[in-house]
């Protein structure tokens, strides 16, 4: 039995120092991990104030524990506390969901630079512009650099192997550099336009292309100065489009602003480089019910910026500790300029971040009340008293080759991606779509039973009656109890014939076609087939392209990229005679033959 806990005794050992605290619960879990210049009155103040929220105060009667790491200062501290977050994401602080990596524009460095997307760490010596808040305006961006200055955007084995131009090139996204049929200089100097474009240098840019322009009129240039002309307009129109402010054409800012609506937190993030507004994004934290935005404001910052490069300044609509501040500056290597209240046309755009950020909260609260009404219709329908929690699976194949399950969760009124799993099936024979569900169930709902992992209020089955009999068998002989439901295809499989399965009712449903229950039914289902022939797609892929050559004795990694060099790939050592294969350097006529007959 776990030992009271002695908050008095713990208390008393505190320090009065700079620190970070971790309040665990009755697992050992990490329950909140937070800050404090003083550990020892900002801990205390847990078990003496009256006035703490609902979601505190139940944090409280879990703790059986808390662990302290004294630091050097609070700025320490703070970059303590948001890795500690980040590794453990405790169930009462504060979770922003972390991206990998921002998506750059690189212009290579190669003679004949590339314009590419980037997802990664930048390297030298290429030049990476962003980064930017999603793929979409990356790719924007390449449009319409291709538009203008018509760079090349193809990978280096195509540029390499051209002969004459490719589609591109027809339709003037294209200089066509492959086959020279523009002057190396001229490439050059579009490559250095697109570069002055990317980096806010565009009213000087323009200037110079009108310049051009003029001159190669009056040297009766007519068609040079008609392209000039057209890369003119055509950047004039993206200026009036992108460019925030013609007075901070060079300026590089975050602009942060979090608010609350409907009861939905939503902190927006709009980014501005070079003076270019290259998007704006969305987040909703986790664990955030008696939060207010500032905040969430503070949580996202110090979470964020651990990993995203930082900006020259950043513009937020809330009051922040002048310690964040000092640590963001540090974290990124650079001085900060923290706008917390700003004037003239920083206030507009920080007008515009708060009205995006409304906007995604309002959507998010009606898609919350709207997926709560479909819920409730589902519950009712089944005859569930509690349902919030659904998992629903399906299996994927094709014609019983790379068999997949899949398995994924509905919860706290949305899909819930993270928590989705794939089951690559071994044990069941190709096609039987019995076994594959039986072998997925027991994997599954094993490892629930033995404590990992939490059961769902509904398991949907995607199949007939077959299926959910052997849902059915499984969860008999694991002993577990929970309302099963197959989803049966319809006529012709047309969405809106679906029969509901349900053995604990003992009875078949058929919805309306516009029942909300049967709309979040099939929102779940279709997700788990999405999910489904993915998995299988990929894993059909990896098999038909895994080389057999690895399966041969005697074939290395060397020997085989030199037969694969030699020959062009698997197909040519197919097709090549045990001779042939003898030639290769390292391969006797035994090898050769003991390739040639592997292959065949």
């Amino acid at each position: 039995m776990t030992p009271a806990f002695d908050a008095e005794a713990v208390l008393a050992s505190l320090p009065q120092l700079p620190g970070v605290y971790r309040m665990l619960g009755a697992d050992g879990k990490v329950l909140y991990v937070g800050k404090a210049i003083d550990l020892k009155r900002r801990v205390s103040s847990y078990f003496q104030k009256s006035d703490l929220s609902p979601r505190i105060q139940l944090m409280v009667r879990q703790i059986t524990a808390i662990e302290t790491t004294v630091t050097r200062s609070e700025a320490e501290a703070l970059i303590l506390e948001n890795n500690l977050i980040k590794a453990l994401a405790p169930r009462y602080n504060i979770l922003f969901r972390d991206d990998k990596s921002y998506p750059y524009l690189m212009v290579s460095a190669h003679a004949y630079p590339q314009l590419a997307y980037f997802r990664g760490e930048p390297k030298k010596p290429h030049r990476y512009f962003g980064p930017f808040p999603n793929s979409y305006a990356v790719r924007e961006s390449i449009q319409i650099l291709q538009k203008v200055f018509r760079l090349r955007t193809c990978e280096d084995s195509v540029f390499t192997n051209r002969s004459r131009p490719c589609l591109l090139y027809q339709i003037k996204r294209c200089s066509a550099p492959c086959t020279h049929e523009i002057e190396d200089a001229a490439y050059a100097r579009d490559v250095a336009s697109a570069v002055d474009f990317l980096s806010g240098r565009q009213d000087a840019l323009i200037q110079s292309l009108t310049e051009r322009m003029l001159a190669a009129s009056e040297a009766l240039a007519f068609e040079e100065a008609a392209a000039l002309r057209d890369q003119v307009q055509a950047l004039s129109r993206v200026q009036a489009q992108q460019y925030v402010s013609s007075n901070t054409s060079q300026l590089d800012a975050d602009v942060v602003a979090a608010v609350s609506e409907g009861g939905v937190l939503c902190v927006n993030l709009v980014m501005i480089r070079g003076g270019r507004h290259l998007g704006d994004k969305s987040f909703f934290p986790d664990n955030a019910e008696d939060c207010d935005a500032a905040a969430a404001l503070e949580a996202f910052l110090g979470q964020h910026y651990l990993s995203a490069p930082l900006p020259g300044a950043l513009i937020v609509n809330h009051d922040l500790p002048q310690t964040l501040a000092l640590w963001l500056g540090e974290q990124g290597g650079r001085v900060l300029h923290l706008v917390c209240n700003p004037i003239g046309e920083r206030r507009v755009w920080l007008e515009m971040a708060e009205k995006n950020a409304l906007l995604a909260a309002s959507q998010r609260a009606g898609s919350r009340a709207n997926q709560a009404a479909r819920l409730a219709a589902l519950a009712q329908v089944l005859e569930i008293d509690a349902l919030e929690r659904i998992e629903c699976y399906d299996i994927s194949h094709t014609q019983g080759e790379a068999t997949v399950a899949s398995c994924v969760v509905y919860d706290k009124g949305d899909m819930q991606p993270s928590e989705y799993r794939r089951f690559n099936i071994t044990t069941a024979k190709a096609g039987d779509d019995y076994a594959a569900m039986r072998e997925a169930l027991t994997r599954r709902y094993g490892k629930l039973v033995q404590g990992e992992g939490k059961l769902p209020d509904l398991l949907l089955i995607d199949g007939g009656k077959g299926q959910v009999r052997v849902a059915l068998e499984v969860m008999a002989e694991l002993g577990v109890s929970l309302p099963i439901c197959g989803v049966a295809k319809g006529e012709a499989r047309k969405p809106g014939l679906e029969t509901l399965i349900l053995p604990y009712l003992e009875k078949t449903l058929q919805l309306p076609s516009d029942h909300p229950a049967l709309h979040l039914v099939q929102t779940v289902r279709d997700e788990a087939h999405r999910f489904a022939i993915t998995g299988h797609r990929a894993r059909r892929a990896k098999a038909r392209t895994l080389s057999t050559l690895e399966e041969i004795p005697g074939i290395g990694a060397k020997r085989r990229q030199q037969l694969l060099t030699r020959f062009g790939g698997l197909r040519g050592v197919k097709a090549a005679s045990v001779d042939d294969l003898a030639r290769v350097e390292g391969i006797s006529h035994k090898l050769a033959t003991a390739i040639y007959n592997a292959l065949h």
